[in-house]
């Protein structure tokens, strides 16, 4: 059996309009919007980079170059900021920049994220890579695509990571039908359906953005006909192979039970934003005290969680 190819390279599709936060995104990338002080593209480049994934390809659209740019050098900035010997500042910013080899390919005409995927085509070539969605942040206490590719290398199938929600907001997801494994947070996937329609959901498991997929997604994508909202979904493509012949090696989920914050989703995006700062060091001891008597004064009401939001 031959050895199995590590992987090295990620996808994150950033073509979306960010419609849901306008006036906001009106000029600028949803993708460059502040939680707490960093942008919510910098967490998922974060996270690729922290499991290994150096080679990173975003696949943008138009009005989407200050993610190019933050990724970029910014010489003027950092002249003066060495002028005033600012070194944290500094620091920061040169991190960015470092931070992976980024490369950008444009997505085109808005086909969905199954097209989006296969943009990365000639990038990515026949090994086995990673898609990250740019909406979703993991909470980098809460390890997942390090455990995704783990299972990929093991079992050398396609793996993605799925969350149990409420019944209720499945039609807002893809869900998968599962079998169990005998690793407790591994599953087999039998099949899959996008958003279905409420009651007909055959399980809770949602799929979330993260996905370590085989090449030969590429091939299923390219005779995949428009689904769902006339485009090319990724999920009728994972359909196929969760149920096709066996050299497609199949369809694994890891079901994670940490941390997920929507940043496509507005009221998820100000949780993740008052969560992620409370946990901080540097400004969670003086926000902790002042959100608390803050929360007090309000009355009432009850913490919904921290999961969900608008649309999967």
């Amino acid at each position: 059996m031959a050895s199995p190819i590590p992987i090295t390279k990620a996808v994150i599709p950033v073509a979306g309009l960010g419609t849901r936060f306008l006036p906001a995104t009106k000029a600028m990338p949803k993708e460059m919007l502040p939680v707490v002080d960093k942008p919510a593209i910098q967490y998922v480049v974060e996270e690729a980079v922290d499991a290994g994934l150096t080679d990173v390809l975003m696949v943008t659209g138009r009005n989407k170059n200050a993610l190019e740019n933050h990724f970029d050098r910014a010489g003027e900035l950092e002249a003066v900021l060495t002028s005033k010997g600012d070194d944290e500042k500094l620091r920061k910013v040169d991190y960015s920049t470092h931070l992976a080899d980024v490369h950008y390919v444009r997505q085109g005409d808005p086909k969905g994220l199954g097209h989006a995927v296969l943009r990365s085509k000639m990038h990515v070539g026949r090994e086995p890579f990673a898609v990250l969605l740019g909406d979703d942040i993991i909470d980098s206490r809460d390890p997942l695509l390090s455990r995704m590719l783990e299972v990929q290398t093991a079992l050398n199938t396609t793996v993605v990571a799925l969350l149990e929600v409420d019944p209720a907001q499945t039609h807002l997801y893809g869900i998968a039908t599962v079998e169990g494994t005998d690793q407790e947070d591994v599953v087999r996937i039998t099949g899959l359906v996008e958003k279905p329609s409420p009651g007909t959901s055959p399980s809770n498991y949602a799929v979330i953005g993260r996905y370590v997929l085989r090449p030969e997604i590429f091939e299923i994508l390219e005779r995949t006909p428009p689904g769902k909202g006339g485009e090319i979904q990724l999920t009728d493509a994972l359909q196929e192979l969760a149920t096709g012949p066996v050299w497609g090696g199949g369809v694994h989920g890891v079901v994670f039970r940490g941390r997920r914050y929507d940043t496509g989703d507005r009221l998820d995006y100000l949780k993740a934003i008052v969560q992620l700062a409370s946990d901080r060091d540097d400004l969670g001891p003086e926000f902790r005290p002042w959100l608390k008597s803050f929360a007090d004064s309000l009355g009432g009401g009850g913490d919904e969680g921290w999961q969900g939001g608008e649309d999967g």
